[in-house]
C-alpha cells in the first residue's frame, strides 16, 4: 500500500511513536535494530519502506522476512520516511512494533526460571542517559544477567535512543521499569536476593564480593550516585580500584567491570 501524503494518520501515529507518545509502541530503525527485532518474539504491527529502498531492492532477504511477520506495509516517498525517522541518515525502512511486558513479575518469572547461570538481577536508580541505559542493558544480556530494574525518573530503556545502545537486548531482557526503590529492595531481599551497591567510598573491592550467591547489584545515576539514605537501605557496598587519582568511571564501564567479575565466578 501506498502513501503519499505527509499528514496520513499512519505517519502521524508514526511520529508519536518516534516522540515516546504512545507508551506501549516501539519505534525500530536500521537494519541491525530490524534483525533483531524479526529475531525476537516481538509483535510487529507496521513497516514503512521508501520507494528508494524497495526499487533498488538493497536488502531482499531483510525485505522477505519482514513481509512473513508484518501485517500492514507501507511504501512512501524518501522525502515522508525522512519526516518520521529518528536518524539523520535513514536506512530506508522504519517498523512499529508493541513493546514487551514488563514489570515485577517479568523478573518473578526469570528467577523461577532460572534463565542464565549468573544469580544476579541489576537495580538501576534514576538513570537519565538513553544511550547510556542501552549500553548496560546491551552489557547485562552479555554477561548473563536475570533482568534489571528501573526505578522512576529513570529514561526509557524503549525509547530509540536506548534501543541503539542495547542493540536488541532490550527486546529479550525481562525488565522492571518506573519502581519505588524501597519497594524494589524488600522485594529482592523477599526473593532471595543480598543487594549490594557500588560506593566510591566503600571498603570492599568488588573482586571480593560473593557473586556466586544471589544477588541485587544496585548502581545510583550517573551524576548523583546513590542518596544516603538509599545507601544505608542497601547495606553492602563495593567500589573499583583505579590509578592515577581518577574520580569516576562511565557508568556502563563500571556495570561491565562488576558484571564481567560476577560472571567469571559462576563459570569457574
Amino acid at each position: 500500500m501506498k502513501i503519499t501524503a505527509r499528514d496520513n494518520q499512519r505517519l502521524k501515529k508514526a511520529r508519536k511513536v518516534r516522540d515516546g507518545k504512545i507508551p506501549d509502541l516501539l519505534f525500530i530503525e536500521g537494519v541491525r535494530l530490524t534483525e533483531e527485532a524479526l529475531r525476537s518474539k516481538l509483535i510487529i504491527e507496521e513497516a514503512f519502506f521508501s520507494e528508494n529502498f524497495l526499487r533498488e531492492n538493497k536488502n531482499p532477504e531483510l525485505l522477505k522476512q519482514i513481509k512473513t511477520r508484518v501485517p500492514d506495509i507501507f511504501e512512501i516517498p524518501e522525502k515522508l520516511l525522512n519526516s518520521i525517522a529518528d536518524t539523520k541518515k535513514p536506512q530506508g525502512f522504519i517498523l512499529i512494533a508493541k513493546k514487551p511486558p514488563t514489570g515485577k513479575e517479568i523478573l518473578e518469572n526469570s528467577i523461577a526460571r532460572k534463565i542464565t547461570p549468573l544469580p544476579l538481577i541489576l537495580l538501576l536508580d534514576e538513570i537519565n542517559n538513553p544511550s547510556n541505559l542501552g549500553a548496560i542493558i546491551r552489557t547485562s544480556e552479555a554477561a548473563g544477567v536475570n533482568g534489571i530494574i528501573l526505578t522512576r525518573n529513570s529514561a526509557d530503556p524503549f525509547s530509540s535512543k536506548a534501543l541503539r545502545g542495547s542493540m536488541g537486548s532490550a527486546f529479550r531482557l525481562p525488565v522492571w521499569t518506573k519502581a519505588d526503590f524501597d519497594s524494589a529492595i524488600r522485594w529482592a531481599i523477599d526473593s532471595g536476593l543480598s543487594p549490594v551497591c557500588a560506593d566510591i567510598r566503600s571498603q570492599t573491592n568488588y573482586a571480593r564480593i560473593d557473586w556466586e550467591k544471589p544477588r541485587l547489584l544496585v548502581l545510583g545515576s550517573e551524576a548523583n550516585g546513590l542518596s544516603e539514605a538509599k545507601r544505608k537501605l542497601v547495606g553492602e557496598s563495593l567500589f573499583i580500584p583505579m590509578e592515577n587519582e581518577v574520580e569516576s568511571l562511565n557508568l556502563a564501564v563500571s556495570a561491565g567491570i562488576i558484571l564481567f567479575e560476577a560472571k567469571r565466578q559462576n563459570s569457574a
